[in-house]
């Protein structure tokens, strides 16, 4: 299966004809990614996970296109037209299959940003039982998992509170994402000890990826 990092926390896993995206927001390459999808899984509400008008717009391009989110998301989306008929509300604790790929569910609520701003739900995927994107949280699931994806930069974020999230997950592998808000700079800073961490633990190999680069996963 490959994985390609967009920008942000957007990424899309091939497998053949088989082709999901998650999370296609604001800061990502929307458009690109989506070409020849027929999937879409969305964590959160949040305009950086995703973007509704370019969704209806790929879905309008695309009959196909069946999107999964939670259903405070699902709500707000039912309002396209192109898209009421697309949607499908999930859950914590879920399991289906999304353009021919095995999908499993965990979370359901998102990181405290702080009291004073409204907690929204956010439902972490597990692909193939092998990649994991947790949107916004640092849920960590119940069964292991080849591929993480690390939230590396988040108003909601601690930056020890990810390392330990790196820690917790072991996985043989990481890739940053939920970095649009980072300088190069700050970037580099923050890889460089989520790197040390993994070495330090001997449990992860944590690899940057550039926006539109592909790995096998």
């Amino acid at each position: 299966m490959e994985l390609t990092k967009f920008s942000h926390s957007c990424v899309r896993l091939a497998d053949g004809d088989r082709r999901l995206v998650i999370d296609p927001g604001v800061y990502s390459e929307v458009e690109q990614a989506l070409t020849d999808v027929d999937a879409v899984l969305i964590t959160h509400q949040h305009p950086d996970h995703v973007d509704a008008d370019r969704l209806s717009a790929a879905a309008a391009a695309n009959p196909g296109l069946r999107v999964w989110a939670p259903k405070d998301v699902v709500d707000q989306l039912s309002a396209d037209d192109v898209l009421r008929r697309r949607l499908t509300a999930v859950g914590p604790g879920e399991s289906f299959r999304a353009a021919g790929l095995a999908v499993r569910t965990f979370g359901g609520q998102h990181a405290l940003i702080h009291s004073s701003v409204p907690v929204v739900s956010n439902v972490a995927y597990l692909i193939e039982d092998a990649v994991y994107h947790p949107g916004d949280s640092y849920v960590v699931p119940t069964s292991s998992v080849e591929t993480v994806l690390v939230p590396i930069n988040a108003p909601w974020a601690k930056i020890a509170e990810t390392y330990d999230f790196m820690i917790a997950m072991r996985a043989p592998r990481a890739h940053q994402i939920h970095d649009a808000l980072l300088s190069e700079v700050g970037s580099a800073g923050y890889e460089a000890h989520a790197v040390r961490v993994g070495q330090l633990y001997g449990l992860t190999r944590f690899e940057h990826l550039a926006a539109r680069q592909t790995t096998t996963v």
